[in-house]
Order: structure tokens, then C-alpha cells, then sequence
């Protein structure tokens, strides 16, 4: 069978052919890197102390966190840490 060098739907006929771009530098499929990523991130995050929470919220919400951080100058995650925290010591006062 002829291989027309200018056919690139063709997948399988060019399946050992070397691209050009960025050669591969890890050994681990992207699927493994992710999960270790994820999990040296874990370990990061409790060495310093810190807890994971997750929460669900509106995207009119999310785009006001954004827009507040972004004017703060700090991470929406710093940001929800600090009106919890506001929040909680307010109503701590409340109830002394």
C-alpha cells in the first residue's frame, strides 16, 4: 500500500512517526503525573497546617469572589478565608 506523505488523517499509517515539538522529559503517563501532583500538593497543604473544603456556589458569586480578590490583591481562597473568619469572630462576639 502506497503512504501518501501529505495524508495526515491517516493516523495509524504515521503511529510511529516522530512529531516535532517539546520531546517527552517524564516517564509517567499525564494521567500518573496529575495524580502525583495532586497528592505532593496534599502533603504540601498539611505540613503547613492548612484543611481542604469544598463548596458549591453561584456563578454570580463566583464571579464577585473573582472581582473582590482581584481588587484585594490576593487569592480567592485567601479572600473566603477572611470573611469566614470575620464572619466567625462576629458572631463569636455575638454570643459572649
Amino acid at each position: 500500500m502506497a503512504v501518501e506523505k501529505t495524508d495526515r488523517t491517516t493516523m495509524d499509517l504515521f503511529a510511529t512517526e516522530r512529531r516535532r515539538g517539546r520531546p517527552k522529559t517524564n516517564p509517567l503517563p499525564r494521567k500518573e503525573q496529575l495524580r502525583v501532583n495532586k497528592r505532593n500538593q496534599i502533603q504540601r497543604d498539611r505540613s503547613q497546617g492548612l484543611k481542604r473544603i469544598e463548596l458549591k456556589v453561584s456563578d454570580a458569586l463566583y464571579n464577585a469572589l473573582n472581582e473582590q480578590a482581584m481588587t484585594d490583591n490576593v487569592s480567592r481562597s485567601q479572600l473566603i478565608e477572611s470573611i469566614l473568619l470575620e464572619q466567625f469572630q462576629q458572631v463569636g462576639k455575638a454570643q459572649d
